[in-house]
Parts: C-alpha cells; structure tokens; sequence
C-alpha cells in the first residue's frame, strides 16, 4: 500500500475512533481505495454526524441500515453499477468527487460534489464515483430494500470496472 493510502487511511480511522465509532470491518485493498464498515448499532449516531441527524427509521426500508465510509484515490473510478437489493446515500465528507448516475447502462454526465453535499441513489440506479484530484472520503449508508435477504458486496451489477471484475 502506498504511503498516501496509508496515510489517509490510518487518518480516517483515527477521526472514526475520536467520532465514538466502532470499525465492524476495513478493506484497503481495493484499486479504487477502500472502505470502513461502521458497527450497525451506531447507524442512529453516523446519520446524526454525517447526514443532518436524519432519523435512521426515515431511513428504513426493509430493515437494518449499514453505515460505511469510502475512501476513493485520486483519479480511480469504481465500476459502473447498480443493487438489487438497496438504495444508497452518499454525503461528501472531504475532497471533491465525481458521481456519475443514470437509470441506463449508459453513463450520466459527471458532476462534482463537495464536502456536505448529499446524493440519493435508488435501487437499481446506475451509479459511479470517481475521484478527482485528491482523495475524496464519502459517508454511505445502504438502506436494504429486501428485509429477508439484505444487501451485501455480492450484490453489485457491474455493468463497466476499470479492473476487470
């Protein structure tokens, strides 16, 4: 892992644990960065400092609500994608990204976000996020739309990946 992956990493782990949060899980390996998964239980207190204090029951559509952060390398795309099983929201945290959405196979226009700027992406949205010129943190929270079966990584329509997945 670069010294720059590293460093933001162990920089957004800190500021989670300074936050009160715990880490359910943490991937650094991923090409595009990498994500922390935030215990379930806190769901309520992640909307509370990352969206506004938005009611996690507001949230709720077939059940529990998995809280992440999102850490993309400058320059690096995720694959282009949509969820069967979940809706999705983003809030910038820091840096600028850019999210590409639409309700085709066929990639939106690119639009930058900034810190507290929020994007709802509905279940089966065709989505990408993008980093720009600097790493760029983003709070995620999945709303699983499938209460029996909720969402997981395996629930990902790659429609275009960078990396051949």
């Amino acid at each position: 892992m670069s010294a720059e992956k590293t460093e933001i990493f162990d920089k957004v782990e800190k500021m989670l644990g300074e936050q009160g949060f715990s880490i359910a899980a943490k991937d650094s390996t991923r090409p595009w960065g990498g994500f922390f998964v935030i215990d379930e239980n806190q769901a309520q207190d992640f909307a509370n400092q990352y969206f506004d204090g938005i009611g996690v029951e507001s949230l709720k559509i077939g059940g529990k609500l998995s809280p992440k952060i999102l850490l993309v390398a400058p320059n690096a795309r995720l694959s282009w994608q949509y969820h069967h099983r979940r809706a999705e929201i983003w809030q910038v945290v820091e840096g600028t990204v850019g999210i590409k959405t639409s309700n085709t196979d066929e990639e939106g226009e690119l639009k930058e976000y900034h810190p507290t700027d929020q994007i709802k992406l509905q279940q089966g949205e065709r989505h990408r996020l993008i980093g720009l010129d600097g790493w760029g943190v983003v709070a995620e929270i999945w709303q699983h739309t499938d209460a029996s079966h909720p969402s997981d990584e395996d629930d990902i329509v790659r429609v275009q990946d960078d990396f051949g997945r």
